[in-house]
This record gives structure tokens, sequence and C-alpha cells, in this order.
């Protein structure tokens, strides 16, 4: 009887200590946005545990003054792209340019966009419940220059269980979820050419530069390729958003470019995969060209063979 006793005491005990080391604003926090991840995850397939978690890292759980006054939860800055309001703040830089959002759900919806993006692409390899390889992979990507970046928000995660939001949401991938449901409400849509591009040959490929923000489905709809195969062209496993100056390539990259081109030094903000849509070869060929395991990341400065 002691010995029962004694376990249910050490049980009480470590619940208390447990409920003690969670910090309420951050409790608050998942409470008020955790709807908004889990549309992200639905939408975007980007994990809401991470979401979450980045959010409450990068906006000191909503106390930021970025937060508070721009409603940027997620440190995201201007960019090239960016033509709202904005903001200064010090960063890594002195006098940074921070996006300003109308709303917590904009700054939500901007941040699922801004990974969609040719960098981040092979975090979509991960399944939606990977949130460990999520968050190491984010780093990789160059989301963060801290170091204990990926552990801080696994910490975050496995201290509020998030992991549990991430089989909440739908099966379904809500870009393409969503414009089939704008369809369905106003079939004209889709007779619409909703795109613009260039249309190129880059190493022998034909493919197109696109001029304003696209998606594979607008594509497929001009073209007659179906999105799968648009995907396979373009070393995708799932479909992604598709950005300004982003390439869409119609059938399959070569193995190698020609032998003049020059190594390829990655600059900032480069993927493996986006490095291989540049130069029109596949990424399997990329990672075997230059001996590296695949699903290694490019880190700056690092220089790449593009032919045999």
């Amino acid at each position: 009887m002691k010995k029962v006793l004694s376990l249910l005491v050490f049980i009480l005990v470590i619940n208390v200590l447990n409920a003690q080391s969670r910090n309420p604003k951050y409790e608050a926090y998942i409470e008020k946005y955790s709807e908004f991840a889990i549309q992200c995850q639905n939408e975007h397939h980007i994990p809401a545990s991470i979401t979450l978690a980045q959010g409450i890292l990068e906006s000191g759980a909503g106390e930021s003054s970025l937060a508070k006054e721009c409603n940027n939860h997620f440190g995201i800055k201007c960019g090239n792209d960016w033509y709202g309001r904005s903001t200064r703040r010090d960063d890594d830089r002195p006098n940074e340019c921070f996006r300003c959002y109308k709303s917590a759900k904009e700054s939500y919806d901007d941040h699922a966009k801004f990974l969609q993006r040719q960098r981040y692409a092979f975090l979509f390899d991960y399944k939606i419940t990977d949130y460990k390889s999520w968050a190491h992979g984010l780093k990789q990507a160059g989301y963060a220059t801290d170091p204990k970046y990926p552990q801080k928000l696994i910490n975050i995660i496995e201290t509020y269980k998030l992991y549990e939001f991430d089989t909440q949401g739908s099966k379904k991938t809500g870009g393409a979820a969503k414009r089939e449901e704008k369809k369905k409400a106003d079939p004209t849509l889709a007779e619409e050419n909703l795109f613009g591009y260039v249309e190129i040959v880059n190493n022998g490929v034909h493919c197109y530069k696109l001029l304003t923000d696209d998606s594979f489905s607008n594509i497929s709809k001009a073209t007659g390729i179906s999105v799968k195969k648009l995907l396979y062209y373009n070393d995708l496993p799932a479909e992604i958003e598709l950005y300004r100056d982003d390439y869409v390539y119609l059938s399959k990259k070569r193995a190698t470019t020609k032998k003049r081109t020059p190594i390829h030094k990655v600059r900032a903000g480069e993927s493996m995969h986006s490095i291989s849509q540049e130069y029109g070869i596949t990424l399997k060929a990329l990672y075997k060209l230059n001996d590296l395991e695949y699903g290694t990341p490019a880190k700056v400065g690092m220089k790449l063979k593009l032919h045999k």
C-alpha cells in the first residue's frame, strides 16, 4: 500500500512540476491562434505544430513590438517582393525592413506562402507529423540564424504537445482545394488564363519563366500537361505555390549541363532545388554530380559542379 501511495505522490509531483514549467502566455497564444495554424496546414501542408511554435518563438507569444504594432508573428522581412506597409528594426543588421499586416491572420497566411518558395521545397518531402525534420530543415534552408533554432522549436512543440494539432487537419492540401472551391462557385474561372510567363529553352528543355505568381493548376490547364507530370518534371513531391521568376519545366530536365557551364557558388537564399531549376538539371543528378547524399542542404559558399 505504501508503495502505491508513494507512486501516486511521485506522479502528482511530476504533473505539478510540468504544469509549473508551462508558460501561461504560451498557452493563451496557442488557444488564440491554433485555428489559424490548422487552416494553414489544411491549405498549404505545413505542420500546425511548426507554425504555432514559430509564431510563439518569433513573436514572444504575441508580446513582441513587431507582433503588437505590425501583426508580424514570424519575423518576416520585407524582401524585394513586398509592397505593403513596413517598419524598421535592428536585427541581424541595423535598421532592417519588416513586413506589417492588417491582422494576425494575414501574417499567418503570408508565413504559409513564404514557405512555398523553392528554397523550402524539400521540406514538403517530410511527413506532416515529422515536426523534427521540419524544424531542422527550416534552419538548413536559412529561415533563422540561431544555431539552436531547431531545438527551441522542438522543445516548444513537445512541452505544449503541439504535435497533437498535426493530426487535426484534413488530408487535402488547401491551395488546390481552395481553387477548386472557387471554380465550383464561379465556373468561368476555369476558362481564365490567370498567369503570365516567358517561354524559353533552358539547357535544351522547354520551360516557363514566370512573370507573376502562379499555380501548377493554371499551368496544367494552359498546357494540357497533368499537374502530376509537371510536379515530376520539376522535382516536387506535392503542389506548391509558384512565384515570379520561378522556372516551370514542361518535360524532364537533363542529367547534366554543357561542359562550358561554370561551377556554381551557392548564394544566400538558394537551395539545391532552386539551383537545379535554374540550370535545368534534375535534382537527383545535381546531388550525384557533386557526390552528395540526396537531401543534403546547399550551404552558402558551397561550389557545385553542373556537368560531368
